[in-house]
């Protein structure tokens, strides 16, 4: 795997045109190369310091269509697209003809028929976005397409802001001392963040309950560690997930049930003021939100000065500005190249 050392990587804040990244589509941190995503931050900090945003050659209209409930990503998505000037059609998927047992991709047609060109969707289904992208013979869907998490399996807009957050804080990745604490096993945020993080040159480690741990899959790209105190000193960033009671069900359900309990979460793998106090000085704490407060993260330590929970809401605007761009430009819409 490629791995980018701390020279290489720079972000610079000026608008190159040959920097620009240009995809098809948006769905994966997979698509990523090192270069891809140092690029995508680089007109995301462009963006950030007051950069001038592309002018369209006509209205492009746009839909967020989120089947999950969510409130920084569905808004961040949406603040980006005004930002950009896009026109946002409003979908909402308990009035929609999904309920009608409409299949996606249909629904897809449908919007690209009426003149949309550009749809956000959040699915809970694993790589729902297939259909969309790689069409059937006979086929015919022309849809540029951002993907805003698909179920446990990739959530790319927030791999992103947090690359934007971390770059921001240290300057670089190579040899960053990076720990993912929580509910692994549902979680798309460590998935796209374990790879990316990898082909970026960073160290990670995982902690959690061993139940919510997968060594085949999450070995190849860190290290499980069992009591998260005897590494917490050395971390450079200290990255938190949300127990997701709702995505947990059948045996993990039953499980859940027999162990899970919040103060002993809490305990074990929580954020609290001793956890703190032992963090580097200049170490920081992420967290995707929501925030189960007193269980993954004690309340009054969220805004402590260690804390880029804020910042990273802040900086996902501009990283999703960046991205919806590059499928503009990949699909060379409304005179963008």
């Amino acid at each position: 795997m490629t791995t980018v050392s701390q020279k290489q990587v720079v972000v610079e804040t000026e608008d190159k045109q040959d920097n620009l990244l240009r995809l098809p589509y948006f769905v994966s941190v997979e698509q990523l190369s090192a270069d891809d995503v140092l690029h995508l931050l680089q007109r995301a900090q462009y963006f950030k310091n007051g950069g001038e945003v592309p002018a369209l050659s006509r209205p492009i209209f746009c839909t967020n269509m989120f089947f999950e409930n969510s409130t920084r990503t569905h808004t961040s998505f949406e603040v980006a697209e005004r930002r950009l000037g896009l026109t946002v059609i409003p979908f909402d998927p308990s009035h929609s003809s999904v309920n009608k047992g409409e299949k996606l991709y249909d629904t897809e047609l449908t919007m690209a028929s009426l003149g949309i060109e550009l749809s956000v969707i959040r699915h809970p289904e694993n790589a729902y976005y297939n259909e969309i992208i790689r069409p059937k013979e006979g086929q015919h869907l022309q849809m540029g397409l951002v993907n805003a998490g698909d179920g446990s399996g990739q959530h790319p807009s927030q791999s992103m802001l947090d690359m934007m957050t971390i770059y921001n804080e240290f300057g670089h990745f190579d040899g960053l001392k990076i720990m993912i604490v929580g509910d692994l096993t549902n979680s798309r945020v460590a998935r796209s963040n374990m790879e990316i993080l990898n082909t970026l040159g960073a160290e990670v480690y995982f902690s959690g309950p061993e139940y919510w741990y997968d060594a085949e899959e999450f070995s190849k790209y860190g290290t499980y560690v069992k009591n998260i105190d005897n590494e917490i000193p050395e971390l450079d960033v200290l990255m938190l997930l949300r127990v997701q009671h709702e995505r947990h069900n059948g045996a993990d359900a039953k499980t859940e049930q027999l162990f899970f309990d919040a103060k002993d979460y809490n305990a074990a793998y929580g954020l609290n003021q001793r956890r703190y106090d032992m963090l580097k000085d200049d170490a920081i704490i992420m967290h995707p939100g929501p925030i189960n407060r007193g269980v993954e993260w004690d309340g009054d330590l969220v805004e402590a000065p260690k804390s880029r929970y804020a910042v990273q809401m802040h900086n996902g605007v501009f990283v999703r500005m960046a991205m919806i761009e590059a499928v503009l430009r990949g699909r060379k819409l409304g005179g963008l190249e």
